[in-house]
């Protein structure tokens, strides 16, 4: 019913997940006020641009109307 597992050539690969660490990671450094200003400008930036290709794409995806009388040229009218 139970199988044994079969040997692992390498002894910390079949302990990998009965692995833990008694040291911690070092905290995260705090951001700076330049590094924050910089993420938000980027972020302002990528807004504004989805914002001002929404507004200048809105015109193109409206339905245009048909002009009532076709356009023809001079010469044609004499024919």
């Amino acid at each position: 019913m139970f199988r044994r597992r079969e040997p692992v050539p390498f002894a910390f690969v079949a302990e990998a997940d009965r692995f833990r660490s008694n040291v911690t990671p070092p905290p995260r450094e705090s951001l700076g006020l330049p590094q924050i200003a910089a993420r938000s400008l980027v972020g302002l930036t990528v807004v504004a641009g989805l914002v001002g290709s929404l507004l200048f794409g809105m015109p193109a995806l409206q339905p245009q109307k048909a002009p009532e009388k076709t356009q023809q040229s001079e010469a044609a009218e004499g024919r």
